[in-house]
């Protein structure tokens, strides 16, 4: 891949990352990525995540923790605009 698509990709992330949550920092940034990633495939070929959660449950806990952060962030983030 380019250094141009690399960086207008990243540009999205970013963005998603602060629209879903209200922050934007570099390590959130990757929490957001592996959220997205997963929720994606755990709904596109729920078998494949299935089998990885089985495989591997200490990253599975792990990847939990990361969504259950991104889903507190993104609730507060609701409740602050809602607030307004």
């Amino acid at each position: 891949m380019n250094e141009e698509f690399d960086s207008q990709f990243h540009a999205l992330l970013e963005k998603y990352t602060e629209l879903l949550t209200g922050e934007s920092g570099r390590e959130l940034q990757g929490k957001v990525q592996y959220y997205a990633l997963y929720t994606f495939i755990a709904k596109s070929m729920p078998a494949l995540a299935k089998h990885w959660n089985e495989k591997y449950p200490e990253a599975k806990n792990e990847l939990m923790d990361i969504i259950k952060e991104i889903k507190q962030l993104n609730d507060a983030k609701r409740s602050d605009q809602t607030g307004k």
